[in-house]
Formats: C-alpha cells, structure tokens, sequence
C-alpha cells in the first residue's frame, strides 16, 4: 500500500490512496471521532468500518448499535489532526463534509483560552470565600511543558505565613479524560511547589477541585495515597452557583466492574473447529504457526498477528430462527467484514499484506506495524510472562479481568499469579503516559476488591477461582502485587514522583523493557515500592 500523505486540491487520489489514508488515520488514532456536516456521528472507539475498493471507487461503510451508513469517498485531506473527506451518499452527486477527528475538544483555542482564564476568575473567588485565612497566591494555566503541567489545569497556592496548600481545579467544559488526570497533574504540582519552595514554606498538602459530579474516579484513588506525605483534599465545584463541596476519600461508593466468567476452552475450541478451520486454510502453511487463536468467550473466537486482531467467529443465530449459527468476520482494527464465498481473496489477501508489513523488524512508518502497540506486547508477555519477574506462573495470564464498567481506559492489563500464590496485577504502555502509575493503581484496586468478595466458607474458593481462574491454585489473602511494564524510553518522569507517593499498602515494581522488545523481552531496569 502507498505511504499515506495528505492531497492537495486539483489533486485527483486513487481508490488504494483513499483507503490507506483512512486506514493510516484510524491507525494513529484508534479513538478518534466521526462527524458529519458537522455533527458527531460515530465514537471510533465503539464503532466498527469496512472499505470496499471495487470498481475504482472506494467505499466506507461505518456502523454502531446506533446507526449505519455507506458513503463513497472520493477524495480525502489530512490538516491539524483531522482528515477530512469528500463522501458521496447512494444516488446524490453532490459531496458533504465528512471528517475524522482525533481530538474530539471541537472549541477553537481562542475559546478554551477564554473559558480556562474565566474559571481562573471563578476559582480565586471561591477560594477566598470558602478559605478566608488563606490568600490565593500565583494562580496560572499557562503551559509548562519542562514539568508535564498543560493549560487545562488551573494550579497556584493558598498561602498563610509559612503554611501552604497546593491547589489544582479544573473546569466544567473540560473533557472526562481531563477532569480525570487530576490527581496525576495534582501530585506533581505538588511535587513542584515543594521544590521550588525550597523549605521556607511548608505545603501541607493538596486540593483538587473538580467540576460537581465528576470526582468518583479521584476518589477512589485518594485511598490509596500516602497520608504520612500530605493531606489530600477532594472538592467539587458548582460553577453556574460558585458553591464548592468537599468529598469524602472514604465515600466512593461500588466500584465499576464486573467478573467476566472464563469460558471452557477446550469446549469452545470444538465448538468453532470447522469455522477455526476455514479461516486458517486461507493463512499459508508456514504463516499459520504465527497466528495466536483467542477463545474470548464461549460465544467468540479471535484470530490475531502480534496481537492485532484480523478476524473473528462469533455465535450467533440463523435468520429469523432462534437456531445458533456462526459468522466470520474480517479486518483489521475498527475495519470489519462478514466473510462469503464471494469476497474470501480479500481476506486471503489480508493476511497476505498483514503476514508482510506486521513484522519484527518491520517498516516503523507502515500502520499496519504501527497499529496497536500495547496489543503486540500484551501478545507477547502472555506467551511469556517470567521475564518481568521469574515468580510469575506462565500457566496462568489472563487478560483484562476484571472487566471496567462502560470504559475504555486506553490501557491493557493482565492478570496472572506468582508462584507464592499472590496476585499479580501487570499494566501495560508501550507509549509514553504520564498517567501510567494511576491507571495501574485503578486496575489494582478492582482486582483486590474482587479478591476479598465473598470468600466460599466452604470451598474456600474467592471470587475469581469461583468464575473459573487460577484453576488448582491456592491463592493468597495478601493484597496483589502491582507491575506496571514500559519500554525504558517510553517511562515519563512522572511515573517515579507519582508511585513515591502511593500508599505503604501499595506494593508495586517498575519494568523497564529494552526496546527491542518486539524480538526479545529484555528487562533493562527494575524499580520497587519501599526501595
């Protein structure tokens, strides 16, 4: 496929150059936003598309449990995150806006500016009205790259003599993924007022503010920081009546998540033979050891290439009839197909292109390379998880149990046991994220909650080895252990400030990876809680 780039007007693009600059977009942008005329359409990160390149012409189909569209797109342009496309619907020959967005904040910067420094505004007022003792000092949104701080986050400082708190707010037009990077943004500042403090003001600690009804996530981390480093304070604010409320870290309520029952494999695995079968006769013979058969339910069986899922057999039912039948669908990513007779060389034709340009040492600007990192080492480590740490038991990973509640956090979590039967709670970011340490802590909090429900007082059996994990394994009351795995060069500074002011409780370890990785998991460094 030819590398994508952007086309100019008068420029007329082939049907193999649309389709790959949709595809490259979709690639670096898994999240990103569909829009039509305007209007958001589709969420990428729910919906699914295919592209038909019959005739010369290329056409996108896009669909959701919402609604489903097909429009021919004749020509594509890609400018500051957006691709935009010229789309044709069925029997019109006039062409509408259709467009790609990876940043779904629509405002222009002259209004985020102008909403950012109005809260400004807003937050002192309420600073001095609820904390009279205190004087606001030095409140700023400016952006400070050198310290990860970004102009979304308000932060200054409630000063008295030498006592002072740290403060960051954020507004209410910000989106969830802001208002949720809170704390992270927060320790940091923290972190930096100290520093620059140099001792001759002490910070007792830190306040957040955040918009009314948008503090669980916060909250349920507060628990698990370090009270013997800071006090940590938790408000939200009503902007529209400027009254501000203080949570409760104690208070967060059921956590979001769910056991997922691990499915009988060897049943499942017979229960798709025939249709495992017709996908695999269509991989060559001397690819086939490469593809990694996913049982992800009962009801589902995945195909995938360094963790890249190209296609899938659901169960399903046979037309208006309450008899089961099975579909193959095909694609890479978002993209998916129902498999017929009539369009098997395009799947064949698939893992060709797939077999070719997903490879270990391949083209790091191709998209099908590129195309979900954290997946190829998530593929990886499950093969073989000792390298992160040898008392880990290779017979038991597991992947994303528990499942989050209505959430897609962007990130990848295994589950697995060492072999003093602790819990072994292992994130994974094959990127640079400053949020990495939180997002692990998250995932550690749900999976130690499950453990301790309900525990069989006859069988002894917990919650997970009673939805079938961790079959034959005593599993310890301790609390999990936390991993959270990176290549070395993709660690934010961040993350060593963050873990430093987790709880005791909290027993984690740092994994660097060589970046190599995709030919051999090679631990550069390892750092530890307590260290």
């Amino acid at each position: 496929m030819p590398t994508h780039r952007s086309v100019t007007a008068g420029q007329e693009q082939t049907a193999e150059q649309i389709a790959t600059a949709i595809e490259a977009f979709l690639a670096e942008h898994p999240h990103a936003a569909v829009l039509e005329e305007g209007k958001a359409i589709f969420d990428m990160r729910e919906a699914k598309y295919s592209l038909d390149m019959d005739h010369g012409r290329c056409t996108l189909h896009l669909w959701s449990e919402q609604r489903n569209i097909v429009r021919r797109i004749t020509g594509t342009r890609t400018r500051d995150g957006i691709l935009r496309m010229s789309a044709l619907r069925f029997g019109q020959s006039k062409p509408q806006s259709l467009e790609l967005i990876a940043n779904r904040d629509r405002r222009t910067p002259s209004t985020r500016e102008a909403t950012r420094v109005k809260y400004l505004r807003v937050l002192e007022r309420v600073l001095v009205r609820n904390f009279p003792e205190f004087k606001p000092e030095a409140f700023r949104t400016a952006m400070d790259l050198e310290h990860s701080f970004g102009p979304a986050y308000a932060r200054g400082s409630l000063v008295q003599g030498q006592k002072a708190w740290a403060v960051i707010g954020v507004n209410d037009e910000e989106s969830h993924v802001v208002v949720d990077g809170i704390l992270t943004l927060g320790i940091l500042w923290l972190n930096y007022c100290r520093e620059l403090g140099d001792g001759r003001r002490v910070y007792q600690g830190l306040k957040m503010i955040v918009p009314r009804g948008m503090s669980a996530l916060t909250l349920s981390r507060l628990a698990w920081l370090n009270p013997a480093l800071a006090q940590w304070e938790l408000w939200e604010l009503d902007q529209a009546t400027e009254e501000l409320e203080q949570r409760d870290a104690a208070d967060h309520g059921n956590l979001l998540t769910r056991l997922v029952r691990a499915p009988n494999i060897q049943t499942a695995r017979d229960r798709f033979a025939a249709s495992a079968e017709r996908v695999m006769a269509l991989v060559p013979e001397t690819m086939r050891g490469e593809v990694e058969q996913r049982i992800r339910s009962g009801t589902e069986l995945a195909f995938l290439l360094h963790g890249l899922e190209f296609a899938r057999v659901r169960m399903g039912y046979s037309g208006n009839s309450f008899n089961s039948a099975q579909e193959i669908t095909f694609g890479a990513g978002a993209n998916e197909t129902s498999l017929t007779d009539a369009n098997e060389m395009q799947l064949r034709e698939l893992i060709s292109r797939l077999f070719a340009r997903r490879v270990v040492g391949g083209d790091t600007r191709d998209p099908l390379y590129r195309m979900q990192p954290e997946r190829w080492l998530e593929s990886v480590l499950r093969r073989d998880v000792e390298p992160i740490d040898s008392r880990l038991d290779p017979k038991h990973v597991y992947t994303q149990v528990p499942a989050f509640a209505a959430s897609d956090r962007g990130m990848l979590d295994l589950l697995s046991v060492s072999r003093d039967g602790r819990l072994a709670v292992i994130e994974l970011k094959a990127d640079e994220d400053l949020h990495l340490a939180l997002q692990g802590l998250d995932y550690w909090v749900h999976v130690r909650w499950h453990h301790l429900q309900n525990p069989d007082q006859v069988s002894g059996l917990g919650e997970f080895q009673r939805h079938g994990y961790f079959g034959g394994i005593y599993l310890s009351a301790d609390a999990p252990r936390l991993y959270l795995v990176a290549p070395a060069l993709r660690v934010h500074p961040a993350t060593d400030i963050v873990l430093k002011h987790l709880s005791p409780r909290v027993e984690w370890m740092l994994v660097a990876l060589g970046e190599r990785w995709r030919e051999q998991v090679k631990v550069i460094w390892r750092k530890r809680s307590g260290e």
